[in-house]
């Protein structure tokens, strides 16, 4: 086996990728404009499952020999494609929403932590408190509510916003304790 051939085999692989780089790259700049701000927000599990995707396509459109630029962009332009329908159906239906996307979960309620909410999420009170300070909070006491959100991020209020309801919670997160504490 020649070990030089690992480095390096010719110009026709090399002029091939300078050619199919930028085709690629500014094509998907295209079809995400197209496709809206949802390809590149905040993720949940489908979107990230698109962008990952993307990447590989375009990887394997940029470098291999056996995916031609046209096959790339055409397995980008369906997976977009796709991505927008589900999120179109999303947008219309409560059904297909609650099927594909996971729901927001209160982690702490009234400065208490819910630690089977926690537990069920497979977090930990260090990445609660994590979250609180960059909400500008060094307690836990200090929070009204803590929530994770379907796109993994931290929604903070803090006690000194005013008491949240348990039952305006309830019309949008999972885990609110039956009783009040505190």
């Amino acid at each position: 086996m020649d070990i030089s051939a690992i480095f390096y085999d010719g110009w026709k692989d090399l002029v091939r990728i300078v050619l199919a780089a930028p085709a690629i790259y500014f094509t998907i700049i295209v079809f995400i404009r197209l496709a809206g701000k949802r390809s590149t927000s905040q993720m949940n599990n489908f979107d990230w499952v698109v962008t990952v995707a993307l990447g590989s396509i375009a990887g394997a459109g940029i470098t291999s020999n056996s995916v031609t630029v046209f096959e790339a962009l055409l397995a980008i332009a369906t997976l977009l494609t796709i991505q927008w329908a589900l999120t179109f159906m999303i947008a219309r239906s409560i059904g297909v929403e609650k099927l594909v996307k996971s729901s927001p979960r209160l982690l702490v309620y009234r400065g208490n932590y819910l630690d089977d909410n926690i537990l069920d999420e497979r977090l930990t009170r260090s990445e609660i408190l994590s979250a609180l300070r960059e909400h500008g909070l060094t307690q836990v006491e200090q929070a009204e509510t803590v929530v994770l959100e379907t796109d993994a991020s931290f929604s903070v209020i803090a006690r000194d916003a005013g008491k949240v309801s348990a039952d305006v919670l309830r019309r949008s997160v999972v885990g609110v304790p039956t009783s009040d504490t505190r």
